[in-house]
């Protein structure tokens, strides 16, 4: 009887150990971060994505339907219809609202403007991480200091200047006021990243007889490609989304009008536009971004570098 009284003491006090060990104050630290982690990613997810399933809920409903039931979130699919998105697709002359022809536009304005910042940027960055010359730290310095000039200090001599040589209303024009605007801050995230690139690897290349283009070109920027894609999506952000240039230089001309300057006039129109129309047009002027986002994910969180020198 003592044996099996012994044995069951020693089977309670492990259960209340292991149970004990199962609880300790580290374990509740771990649980509750982690729920409390999860509960955090849902409440962000949430507020960040219902506001834009809302505004493709409203461009697919009727606006008879939309008008007996505004707050509706679950609507039969029978219900629903696209006719919104061929009206603001369509030419004016089709009686639509046009706006084919501004996501041609803006999609010329972005990648133009992308490849403008990126072509003057890249050298740049790399000469001001590089290079060692006279003034260097005051370059970077003047280039921040320039884009950190407000938009609208720059929109009426920008105006006057080309009105004067003729790029006003062209999309030209408007390419190259985006690409000098971005240039600047591309510049500074460009050489943050040259400057993560360890300098043996160019001093490799260049005792086997390369010279600095040739690093650069081989070596530097093959390895800032995750830099140079998001640089460039952060470009293509905001020549896609930028709205008061775009009313300055092209308002005169809707034929060259962007998706943004057309959502935008078509949102304050004088004449009766239904909101499920307005709110499809807005649904085509987030789409392209996100689309473009989640191409480039991968590169964009893709570290090249990893491994490329060993210690």
């Amino acid at each position: 009887m003592t044996g099996a009284a012994d044995l069951g003491t020693a089977v309670e006090a492990a259960a209340h150990e292991s149970t004990h060990s199962r609880w300790t104050r580290e374990t509740v630290e771990s649980t509750v971060i982690t729920v409390l982690k999860w509960i955090g990613v849902a409440f962000f997810v949430v507020i960040t994505v219902f506001p834009f399933l809302y505004m493709l809920l409203l461009s697919v409903r009727p606006i008879a339907d939309l008008a007996r039931d505004p707050g509706a979130l679950l609507v039969p699919f029978e219900r629903l219809t696209f006719g919104t998105y061929d009206e603001v697709l369509r030419s004016v002359e089709q009686g639509g609202q046009g706006f084919l022809s501004f996501l041609r536009n803006s999609a010329i304005i972005a990648t133009v403007a992308v490849f403008a910042s990126l072509l003057l940027a890249i050298p740049g960055a790399y000469a001001i991480s590089r290079l060692d010359f006279f003034g260097r730290r005051q370059v970077n310095a003047v280039f921040l200091a320039v884009y950190l000039f407000p938009a609208i200090l720059l929109a009426i001599p920008l105006f006057v200047f080309f009105t004067r040589i003729g790029l006003r209303g062209s999309l030209i024009g408007l390419i190259i006021v985006y690409a000098s605007q971005t240039v600047p801050v591309t510049i500074h995230m460009l050489r943050t990243y040259f400057n993560s690139i360890p300098e043996s690897l160019e001093e490799s290349a260049t005792l086997e007889g390369c010279n600095r283009f040739q690093v650069m070109r081989y070596i530097s920027i093959p390895l800032a490609v995750p830099a140079i894609m998001s640089t460039g999506l952060f470009v293509f952000m905001i020549a896609w989304n930028e709205f008061l240039f775009a009313l300055l230089f092209l308002v005169d001309k809707r034929e060259s009008w962007t998706v943004s300057l057309g959502l935008s006039q078509l949102a304050n129109s004088t004449i009766e536009v239904p909101t499920t129309v307005v709110m499809a047009g807005a649904v085509i002027l987030t789409v392209p971004v996100i689309a473009v986002f989640f191409l480039t994910e991968r590169l964009l969180v893709e570290g090249l570098t990893a491994g490329a020198e060993k210690g």
